[in-house]
């Protein structure tokens, strides 16, 4: 199980790849995202996106599985306090492969919780070409070991 110090600012995780199916981009925007570019490929081709193109929200949650997938699976969690930012740069078209990368920016434990380590990444999703469709900065709270919870562990 990995704890609090076992993610050192720089350490870096990767993602493993996964390509997405129009049929899983249909059914995804069909339940939470109905708008025409995400569940229509004419609509798509005919828009600004280039084709069916996955909902912003859709990628989210294939980097949210990417995540959990590389480290969080394995990792003694306690939640996120929340997300600095998520921002979608070019469309995921179906039939695109996924992958991409997190990497530690931040550790620190918490101050008013010592048995608890804040620690901020940055996650990069890439399509097959290398493009970079997708980047959130983010932070997890995570378990320090037992006994050794400290003030400025990290810096």
């Amino acid at each position: 199980m990995l704890c609090f110090e076992d993610f050192p600012v720089g350490r870096r995780f990767d993602f493993p790849s996964r390509t997405m199916t129009a049929e899983e981009i249909v059914a995804f925007a069909t339940e939470f995202d109905p708008q025409p570019m995400h569940i229509d490929e004419a609509a798509g081709k005919a828009g600004v996106l280039g084709g069916l193109a996955a909902s912003g929200w859709h990628t989210s949650a294939v980097m949210m599985r990417m995540l959990c997938e590389s480290y969080i699976d394995r990792t003694a969690g306690e939640g996120s306090p929340g997300v600095q930012s998520m921002e979608w740069k070019r469309p995921v078209l179906a039939g695109d492969t996924l992958s991409g990368h997190c990497r530690v920016t931040e550790a620190r434990t918490s101050r008013s919780r010592p048995e608890i380590g804040i620690v901020r990444f940055v996650a990069e999703v890439t399509n097959q070409r290398g493009e970079t469709v997708a980047v959130c900065d983010y932070a997890n709270m995570i378990r320090v070991k037992a006994g050794e919870a400290s003030a400025d562990a990290h810096g």
